[in-house]
């Protein structure tokens, strides 16, 4: 999927894999005749899969010791991919954090590549922060004596491969590396970082907008869903408008947490009208909980001990549904929403090990999502976000029309999110039941739903904006 991807980029900006091929082996050719100089580092980092790269002027405290200061917020997980989050906390407030390991390498002076298989950014809620650490532990070649330093204007360079890894390269403050690129002017800026954009550059936010006007003016679509082999099947469930959407755009149903398009996660939601789209309720994400009674006693006894009969009057079934925001006891279920390990006043987490967690009447937790396992998920995959509203049909055949105005997000963190929740924008709102509950073998469905209002997802984004397609 990701090579048929760029295959289409490719096509749209007039490039062929033999020009990308071509663009290595000149690469190769410039970089075995010259020393290092910035020319022949951008062609190294875009030999290897990268398209842009990220450099931060190092202060005298970015050294191995301190650790290298990244960002005064979580989004820098956006930028940078991690591989693991786990909780590091001591009770004391002061030196709660989280670990995130991450597949960082050197590049040498040569060219070569080092593994640093220790690197890992350390976040500090109580600022919130997060800093580099590790990068110099077990790497054989790494730049130890700038890295080691308490030298100020030398410079940073990081960029993510097409294979996911982050790579690295540090140039002292006299190289003709630092020279070159402290001369250039207008760079963009992304928190402390001054962005440098490689050779290949695309503008996926046009690419998707092109995308989703020509399925705007495709009218009613039949419903449908892209197998995972490429083939187009029929699709008659309720929630088909987005399988039918992401058909469209050549996805096929997954449950990978990555974006689905281009870098963008693509989330459609229904719609009365158009030109009226702020009111309407859209799921974020659906992640099963990761402790509590469903978890640890399973979800079977969760059900039994929560659950509630069919209100529509369906014989031999338990429902676990109905809305959950915080801080209020939810009638049907018995079960209170709280935010433990998050501030109500700073709104920050004061607990890495904390959690989004169901309460029942006796103090037990039902079920619950630690903060580590939903970081990674919520940063990685809704960094960038286009929300789609459709409509559909069900006569003669089931059919979707999909709106000429989309919400594009941009710039999210975990906290924002937390926030929205404490305030009861953001809600649990789960479709969990089991049917034929007195036989032996009683059929479960798991979904665990946290939704919100179209009209509140600018406060999740840093940047947001509502894009008439017709206009574009």
């Amino acid at each position: 999927m990701k090579d048929a991807k760029l295959s289409n980029v490719f096509a749209y900006q007039n490039i062929t894999h033999k020009d990308v091929f071509l663009s290595q082996k000149k690469y190769l050719s410039l970089f075995l005749n010259t020393i290092m100089n910035l020319e022949s580092l951008k062609q190294l980092f875009l030999y290897h899969g990268c398209d842009k790269i990220y450099v931060k002027i190092l202060s005298a405290n970015d050294n191995s010791k301190n650790q290298v200061y990244l960002s005064g917020s979580y989004d820098v997980l956006n930028i940078f991919p991690i591989s693991e989050i786990v909780a590091d906390s001591s009770g004391d407030w002061k030196k709660e954090r989280f670990k995130a390991s991450v597949k960082f390498s050197w590049i040498t002076d040569e060219g070569k590549i080092t593994d640093a298989p220790n690197s890992q950014f350390i976040l500090y809620p109580k600022y919130p922060e997060v800093r580099f650490s590790g990068f110099l532990q077990k790497s054989h070649n790494a730049p130890s004596e700038l890295m080691s330093k308490r030298l100020p204007g030398r410079l940073l360079f990081m960029s993510v491969s097409n294979s996911g890894k982050i790579l690295g390269y540090v140039s002292s403050p006299e190289s003709e590396v630092t020279q070159s690129f402290n001369s250039l002017k207008h760079l963009e800026v992304a928190g402390v970082f001054k962005v440098l954009e490689l050779e290949l550059k695309i503008n996926y936010r046009e690419l998707l907008l092109k995308e989703l006007f020509r399925i705007h003016s495709l009218g009613w679509i039949t419903s449908k869903r892209l197998h995972k082999s490429g083939n187009i099947l029929p699709c008659v469930s309720s929630n088909c408008g987005g399988y039918t959407l992401e058909a469209e755009l050549g996805i096929s149903a997954n449950g990978y947490s990555e974006p689905d398009y281009l870098g963008y996660e693509i989330k459609q939601f229904k719609a009365n009208s158009f030109d009226r789209i702020a009111n309407e309720v859209i799921t974020l994400m659906t992640p099963e909980p990761t402790g509590g009674i469903y978890v640890d006693k399973g979800v079977g006894n969760f059900i039994k001990s929560y659950g509630y009969e069919d209100k529509s009057g369906k014989e031999d079934r338990l429902n676990i549904g109905g809305i959950h925001k915080s801080g209020v006891r939810q009638p049907l279920t018995g079960l209170t929403l709280q935010l433990i390990g998050f501030d109500t006043e700073t709104f920050k987490i004061r607990n890495a090990s904390g959690s989004i967690s169901l309460i029942d009447g006796n103090g037990n937790e039902a079920s619950s999502w630690s903060f580590t396992s939903l970081i990674k998920h919520w940063n990685k995959k809704h960094n960038q976000a286009c929300y789609v509203p459709s409509k559909s049909v069900k006569v003669p055949l089931q059919k979707y029309l999909y709106g000429n105005k989309v919400l594009l997000g941009n710039g999210t963190d975990f906290q924002l999110f937390l926030k929205q929740m404490l305030l009861g924008n953001i809600y649990y709102d789960p479709g969990i039941k089991m049917e034929f509950v007195s036989s032996s073998k009683p059929v479960i469905k798991r979904r665990s739903q946290f939704r919100i209002k179209s009209g509140n997802l600018t406060n999740l984004y840093k940047q947001s904006e509502i894009v008439d397609l017709l206009k574009i």
